[in-house]
């Protein structure tokens, strides 16, 4: 399937009218994932980006959402396992209907499993190039399907090239995405994370605020038991202080 010199994703509606009769199923019946290292990489990632992308109103992030892309035909679709499409609203959608939404995502991350990721290579790219997908990645979460583990690609007339990756000097694969304005990074525990260069900071996952949160938490609720150990003893010893003066006044 050769998608140079295609026309933007719209025009292939044109003087097609939808029939308001066919409708769009929510679900294929498959799983969200197929292990639990697929599965958390794409919470982790849906998440890290949502939160990201929190302040602003015309970024849609999600994953593992049916888009129809052939109007009128309710068979053929593809589901991201992550995406991110700018010009949308944050509203939840049951599926995604490219004419109706009037675009398609502009980064789409799979996350490679034993029985996807082959067509993750071949026919999902061919698809995304078709829907002028800006950046397509793939992530491989437990390096078993293909090296190295992350691999991004651009659309460039209409085909995808590949875009850089490399490890850096703290040997972290690390690759950069123009369309997000972050670095993608492959931990050593083979990880996935987000790296801001302009903050100079990493994204945190929902995962990590959370074991954050709690050890802030079990932190706060040792320094107020030490103080309340402290005032304790301070008041202790200021009733034996007391009671000795009492003594010496009286004589005893």
């Amino acid at each position: 399937m050769t998608t140079k010199g295609r026309k933007p994703v719209m025009s292939l509606y044109d003087g097609m009218v939808e029939d308001p009769s066919i409708e769009y199923p929510d679900t294929d019946g498959e799983p969200m994932a197929e292990d639990e290292e697929q599965l958390f990489s794409m919470i982790d990632t849906i998440s890290t980006l949502q939160e990201w992308f929190a302040a602003r109103e015309d970024v849609h992030v999600g994953g593992d959402l049916l888009f129809y892309y052939r109007m009128n035909d309710n068979e053929t679709r593809v589901a991201p396992d992550v995406f991110v499409t700018f010009g949308s609203d944050k509203g939840r959608r049951r599926h995604w209907r490219v004419w109706t939404e009037g675009r398609a995502p502009d980064f789409v991350m799979e996350m490679a499993s034993g029985s996807t990721w082959r067509r993750d290579m071949r026919q999902k790219r061919d698809i995304y190039a078709l829907l002028d997908v800006t950046e397509y990645w793939r992530f491989d979460p437990g390096q078993s399907f293909f090296t190295p583990p992350l691999v991004g690609e651009r659309l460039v007339d209409g085909e995808y090239t590949p875009l850089p990756t490399a490890k850096d000097e703290d040997g972290l694969l690390r690759g950069y995405s123009e369309v997000l304005g972050l670095d993608l990074c492959v931990l050593p525990d083979g990880d996935l994370r987000f790296y801001d260069r302009v903050t100079g900071r990493w994204l945190r996952t929902l995962r990590e605020e959370s074991m954050e949160r709690e050890a802030e938490a079990a932190a706060r609720q040792a320094a107020e038991a030490a103080l309340r150990q402290e005032t304790a003893a301070r008041q202790a010893l200021e009733e034996e202080v007391r009671r000795l003066r009492q003594q010496m006044n009286s004589g005893g």
